[in-house]
């Protein structure tokens, strides 16, 4: 089906020719409702609107800091040392296991950063 070719003078001169009617009589005036622009195809068939994709909000993961945990048997933490003083944490859990008593270890802990 072929589409009917606009005159565009024709189409400017009705233009200002409503404009200049609307100047003359501002009372008068009817409001329009303004429609949808509809676009079409290379065929002639309107296209169907695509609904807009929302973003979806992300969300950020905490920040974490890497430390050397001391834990008992029972998976107690006896304590938290800076992940550059492994060699201090090794010592403690070495001194906590010495007389008989359960054996303590070493383990890395993350935990969250409080921001302020």
């Amino acid at each position: 089906m072929a589409r009917k070719v606009v005159n565009r003078k024709e189409k400017a001169a009705e233009i200002e020719a409503a404009a200049a009617r609307d100047a003359v009589s501002p009372k008068k005036a009817k409001t329009t409702r303004t429609r949808a622009v509809v676009e079409y195809d290379e065929d002639g068939v309107p296209k169907k609107k695509v609904p807009a994709k929302r973003k979806v909000k992300t969300v950020e993961e905490p920040r974490k800091k890497l430390y050397w945990g001391v834990f008992s048997q029972n998976l107690k933490r006896v304590a938290v040392f800076e992940f550059d003083q492994k060699s201090d944490a090794a010592a403690r859990a070495e001194e906590l296991s010495k007389g008989g008593k359960s054996p303590h270890f070493i383990q890395k802990v993350k935990e969250e950063i409080q921001l302020e």
